[in-house]
């Protein structure tokens, strides 16, 4: 097929409509087949669930170009496991894994001259989701729902090159304990929308959310999970039942134990430890690992050895090896580079 007319070099991290997505309803307690459609648009009554009560939840993915021009999408099942379970808590009809990575795969096939070639920095977003469509007045799940995927070409996270990023220790809370934090849920990012724009106000690129119980342990930022390395080589992930478990930090550990030979631990992270760690990054589909320079922790700054220059070494190693698996120049495990 052939590509689009794009300036692939010069794509941002924005929307750009594409010809086909792919729509299912749940209705009278099941699941439709479900189908492609050129319509972009939804149409649903002023009541609807999702708009009342933001009954919504969500995944985000990548479809590339590898080096021998396949197209392929990196580990969907394990999207279509979190939104399972995501769904299961927000008391929304499960959308089967199965169903989910065929529905992913057949709106990237569809949209195949979208799909920025190797080399050109850029990428097919993929935007699975499904939300409550029906009239509900009364604080309580919908009855039906619809599960939409479409897709999007984007250009690289960092144009012009990666900075490392400097983040501020919040005052705001991202979850509670025993919360939804640990599920790709539309309100848990609406919750986050004003402590990152005072952040950017105030200077910062980012924030470093606390666990709410305590304030002592490092959760993770508004959209992405942290990653630290010891100054022994050791990659540190932080465990907390109330953060989002990104695939791209899972994929970064195995990696880091597998191919890169380094012990990687996930356990609970002081605050009073930031300062001992050599490295900091933050781990997600976006941008794979965005290196963080320093933290700030009211007006105290928090400065990690690999500087506001670069990406640290251990972490650049990570970021080059789980990349080159994506794109096919180095060999994936089983099951993790999907051709669409």
């Amino acid at each position: 097929m052939e590509k689009k007319n794009i300036d692939w070099a010069n794509l941002g991290f924005g929307y750009i409509q594409t010809d086909y997505r792919f729509v299912s309803n749940y209705k009278n307690g099941a699941w439709e087949e479900g189908a492609l459609t050129q319509d972009a648009n939804v149409v649903m009554n002023e009541c609807a669930c999702v708009l009342q009560y933001a009954q919504t939840i969500f995944e985000g993915m990548k479809a590339y170009t590898t080096a021998d021009g396949r197209i392929v999408t990196f580990r969907p099942d394990l999207n279509g496991e979190r939104m399972e379970q995501s769904a299961k808590r927000l008391e929304m009809p499960v959308f089967p894994k199965d169903k989910f990575v065929k529905a992913v795969l057949k709106t990237i096939r569809a949209n195949e001259a979208y799909v920025p070639p190797y080399g050109s920095g850029a990428t097919l977003y993929v935007r699975p989701y499904m939300f409550g469509s029906n009239s509900v007045i009364g604080v309580k799940p919908a009855d039906e729902y619809q599960f939409r995927v479409f897709t999007t070409p984007v250009g690289p996270y960092f144009k012009g090159g990666v900075k490392p990023l400097t983040i501020r220790i919040s005052d705001f809370d991202r979850a509670a304990p025993n919360g939804t934090g640990h599920i790709k849920a539309g309100l848990n990012y609406a919750m986050s929308l004003h402590a990152i724009v005072d952040a950017h106000k105030q200077g910062y690129d980012e924030n470093m959310y606390l666990d709410a119980a305590t304030r002592t342990k490092v959760e993770e930022t508004g959209g992405a999970n942290f990653l630290f390395v010891t100054k022994d080589g050791k990659v540190v992930t932080p465990k907390s039942e109330s953060i989002l478990p990104s695939i791209t930090r899972r994929s970064l550990m195995q990696v880091a134990r597998e191919y890169l030979g380094l012990e990687a631990e996930e356990r609970e992270v002081y605050k009073d430890e930031l300062k001992d760690f050599a490295e900091c990054g933050l781990c997600g589909t976006a941008a794979v690992i965005s290196p963080v320079g320093k933290v700030v922790d009211h007006g105290k700054e928090i400065c990690f050895p690999s500087g506001m220059t670069q990406m640290g070494p251990v972490t650049q190693k990570l970021y080059e090896t789980l990349t080159g698996i994506q794109m096919g120049t180095i060999k994936a495990p089983e099951g993790w580079v999907v051709e669409a």
